[in-house]
């Protein structure tokens, strides 16, 4: 069957996440966006398990339900260690077939680190040690690396990173036949990398908030069952993943380099033109995801590696009816708007891509009908995110989209949207 998955969120347990972000919620906006299948996040938590343990029901095929929404056991570590001469901050997406598996983990993880304060737990324990005794506890169950180019927490991430998987992994270098690309980057930046043209690309949301749900996904054809998932991310079948949903990688956070408190946002070529320091205060530029891929790539943009899964550049509707109405994206106007588009179409995920341009004009605003065509063409213009404030991407001509967080100096103002 066909189903939109959302494979790593975070519950209210989580630093810095909406109190918003329990079962109940999470089914709500997964319903509204279109959305079957959601993560659990957060297993290690006492007081998040607790919750799944009272909400969600087991279907017998290793997902749980609640309502109308599918959930399968996960959970995001944080992973700091010394490994090579180096310290090394890398987040890993656990998955599990069962609670009870679960529970095992979460046991084993305790010795490690204090897993009632964050339901991101931070661990003294090696990704490859991890991933060992994860598969001696359970053999079906799978590591995922999470928003691998993240400058500062991530597999490849510039700061405390790697540069090979191998590196990583070392022997168990196989068991990662899938890894996320994060909000930073998509697909054809991952190209680039030919060491990963054996691995899935997936994308997923990192929700805080639950209407943050779903703003990076996955879309399946797949037995709904948690072998069905992980057989179709191992076997990197296009028949069973058929494309995946993401952020146009410059409103990402990370896209750019940059220097945040001197309001520097510098392309690569800028960068390295200035040895990779802020013109401003002369300390290290946080190096982003575009700079750290072309950095590692073996590959020319130009190149496509074969039997890749498809993706769609897609943008938030509320961002859309926000830009088109001139106001943020959480305001009353904007919500209004929003709900008539989902009681008569069906879902968030049915208005940005099956319903027809002039169903969504008769339900809208003619600009929110124009944004969403100029999405679905990729017409569009990004001003890239960068040291941690997002980016902007502009879809309705003549509107002033501000940049959330964005410094008053800045050295780059927006790009015309390319192959990045």
């Amino acid at each position: 069957m066909k189903f939109i998955a959302d494979l790593h969120i975070h519950s209210r347990f989580s630093r810095a996440t909406s109190r918003n972000m329990d079962i109940p919620m999470i089914d709500k906006f997964a319903r509204e966006k279109g959305i079957q299948l959601v993560a659990t996040g957060d297993f290690t938590h006492p007081a998040h398990f607790k919750s799944l343990k009272e909400n969600l029901k087991p279907v017998g095929n290793g997902l749980y339900t609640y309502q109308h929404t599918h959930f399968i056991v996960n959970v995001e570590v944080n992973n700091i260690y010394s490994a090579h001469g180096r310290l090394r901050r890398v987040h890993n997406l656990l998955f599990v077939p069962n609670l009870e598996t679960a529970e095992k983990v979460t046991r084993f993880l305790s010795k490690y680190g204090k897993l009632q304060v964050d339901g991101r737990p931070t661990l003294s324990i090696s990704s490859y040690e991890m991933l060992a005794r994860l598969l001696e506890i359970e053999e079906k169950a799978f590591l995922v690396p999470a928003h691998i180019w993240t400058p500062w927490f991530a597999l490849f991430g510039s700061n405390s990173g790697f540069d090979s998987i191998e590196e990583c992994f070392g022997d168990l270098s196989d068991e990662i036949f899938a890894v996320e690309t994060g909000l930073s980057s998509d697909p054809p930046m991952n190209w680039l990398l030919s060491a990963l043209d054996t691995r899935t690309l997936i994308s997923n949301s990192d929700a805080h908030s639950p209407p943050r749900l779903g703003r990076e996904a996955n879309v399946f054809d797949c037995e709904l069952t948690y072998e069905g998932i992980r057989n179709a991310l191992k076997t990197k079948d296009r028949n069973r993943l058929l494309y995946t949903i993401e952020f146009f990688p410059q409103e990402g956070k990370y896209h750019y380099d940059g220097h945040r408190a001197c309001g520097v946002c510098l392309s690569p070529e800028q960068s390295m033109a200035n040895n990779d320091v802020c013109p401003v205060c002369g300390r290290k530029l946080t190096i982003g995801v575009l700079h750290r891929t072309l950095s590692l790539a073996d590959r020319k943009p130009e190149e496509v590696p074969e039997d890749v899964i498809p993706f769609k550049h897609l943008i938030p509707l509320k961002e859309i009816v926000g830009e088109a109405l001139g106001q943020g994206r959480d305001t009353v106007g904007v919500q209004k708007i929003y709900d008539a588009l989902i009681d008569a179409l069906g879902s968030e995920f049915n208005v940005l891509i099956d319903a027809p341009v002039d169903e969504v004009e008769k339900h809208a605003d003619d600009r929110v009908a124009l944004g969403v065509d100029r999405m679905r063409k990729s017409e569009v213009e990004a001003t890239p995110g960068y040291d941690g404030v997002f980016g902007v991407i502009s879809v309705v001509p003549g509107s002033k989209k501000k940049q959330v967080g964005k410094p008053e100096k800045e050295t780059d103002q927006g790009e015309q949207l390319g192959l990045f």
